[in-house]
């Protein structure tokens, strides 16, 4: 009795593949038959009999030539060779087909036929699709190193000085290999441009430049914001985790700014990652790894930290691999006109202006300033001169009154500290602006081109009287 029940048991489950078998072959989309190796018919799906107004179940048991034109089945039976994406003509159309023999212990015992294309000319368009795909490709992959990786290139980098030039060949040649780069230079020189025109030069163009500003998070989320944090890390944490800068950075470049004020008790394990390429995230113990160029700056002088006991040694040695210095704007003072020009054009085309020219007075002023805050401090000074004018021609009095002070006492001894001097001159425009709009704050901020709430900072600072001096 139970060899009876296990035995129907077996047939209900050979039933039911068989039928499962049966509805696969059926929903093979173009057709298919199978025949044996002499060529007789023993499947014939469901899509080929409507496509020939066929019968199916009647086709089984006769010869593929009876059943279907200019078939080769039985001829593949007899070679034993497969007959892949071949042309056959049926019903005058001509038909994209495969012909694969079966084998059982070496020898064929049956061949598995199918239509790939019911239409030769679908080959054609399907070729024509893949054609216009790769286009679409080579687009996307064009818009994706522009949207991933950088806004600056070694166009975008303006200057005519024999420093620059060298500087810039150098760092096209770091451009070519994965070694790490440490940009040093005073702020507003250019350091995230040089690092974003090395890494949009490189083969990692195509994937992520990840930017981090090392002094810009507190010292207790900078370790998640590096290396990211699993779920339930801390409070706060989001369910799901995230990802840490390192990780996004794969297979393209993280740009730490401002190294020099990493605390220090972060540094030997930024230093493992770096030259491990691996790390943990905040609450985890899974390691994840990454492959990233490290391009690292600091407007410090990181010899002095080390001096100090403020950088560690081995983390500087690992960073300093490829060592870039960028020049203040004070130092080559032949590119201050050429960056000048650049940036009126610019600011011109994006304001819908016309040419934007600077009188000779006031050049020279721009010539002679120390410019402490370089590239940067000259394109805010531009901006403001350009918002200030009216017609088409910078003039010595449209340019901030600190400047204008610079043209006047050109020749005399400069201080000894750029800083008191730029309080200095700073202090005096203040006044100069105070007594020009006799002491209506809003009108002063204006002339000065700040906020008015950032004018009574400044007068607090330098201790500037709210109102005009009784006489």
């Amino acid at each position: 009795m139970a060899d009876s029940q296990a035995t129907r048991e077996r047939i209900e489950e050979l039933e039911r593949r068989l039928e499962m078998y049966r509805l696969i072959f059926d929903s093979i989309h173009f057709g298919a038959m199978v025949t044996d190796a002499d060529g007789v018919i023993t499947h014939f799906n469901a899509p080929y009999g409507r496509f020939l107004d066929l019968d199916p179940a009647a086709q089984i048991g006769r010869h593929c030539t009876a059943a279907v034109e200019n078939t080769r089945m039985h001829l593949v039976a007899r070679t034993g060779r497969a007959e892949i994406n071949q042309s056959q003509l049926i019903k005058g159309q001509s038909m994209v087909v495969q012909r694969i023999p079966i084998r059982k212990d070496g020898k064929v015992i049956a061949v598995f036929g199918q239509v790939m294309f019911k239409d030769v000319r679908d080959v054609g368009k399907l070729a024509r699709e893949l054609s216009l795909l790769e286009s679409k490709v080579r687009i996307y992959e064009e818009e994706l190193a522009t949207l991933r990786s950088t806004r600056y290139t070694f166009e975008s980098i303006i200057a005519e000085s024999e420093v620059m030039d060298v500087l810039k060949g150098e760092a096209l040649k770091a451009a070519g290999n994965s070694f790490p780069v440490l940009i040093t230079g005073e702020s507003g020189t250019g350091k995230e441009l040089f690092a974003q025109s090395i890494h949009h030069a490189s083969p990692r163009r195509l994937y992520p430049f990840v930017r981090i500003n090392c002094a810009a998070i507190p010292g207790d989320l900078l370790e998640s914001e590096l290396f990211g944090y699993e779920k339930g890390a801390f409070t706060g944490a989001k369910t799901e985790g995230k990802p840490g800068k390192f990780e996004l950075a794969h297979q393209g470049t993280i740009f730490l700014d401002e190294i020099g004020d990493l605390p220090l008790e972060m540094q030997p394990k930024l230093l493992r990652a770096i030259e491990d390429k691996e790390f943990e995230r905040v609450g985890g113990t899974r390691v994840v790894r990454s492959d990233f160029r490290v391009i690292a700056a600091t407007n410090h002088h990181l010899e002095g930290l080390l001096a100090a006991g403020k950088f560690r040694k081995d983390l500087f040695y690992r960073l300093n691999v490829v060592a870039l210095h960028i020049p203040p704007l004070r130092e080559r003072r032949g590119d201050i006109l050429v960056i000048m020009q650049h940036c009126l054009r610019r600011i011109a085309a994006e304001a819908g202006l016309e040419a934007i020219a600077v009188d000779p007075a006031a050049e020279r002023a721009l010539r002679l300033y120390e410019w402490p805050g370089n590239v940067r401090e000259l394109v805010n000074v531009l901006e403001r001169s350009v918002s200030a004018i009216e017609g088409r021609m910078i003039r010595l009095a449209d340019l901030p009154f600190y400047l204008q002070r610079t043209r006047r006492s050109a020749g005399r001894p400069q201080p000894a500290s750029l800083r008191e001097m730029q309080s200095r001159n700073e202090r005096e425009a203040i006044g100069m602006a105070l007594k020009e709009a006799n002491y209506h704050k809003v009108r002063a901020a204006r002339l000065l081109g700040i906020h008015r709430t950032l004018l009574y900072k400044k007068m607090k600072k330098y201790g500037l009287p709210l109102h005009p001096p009784q006489t």
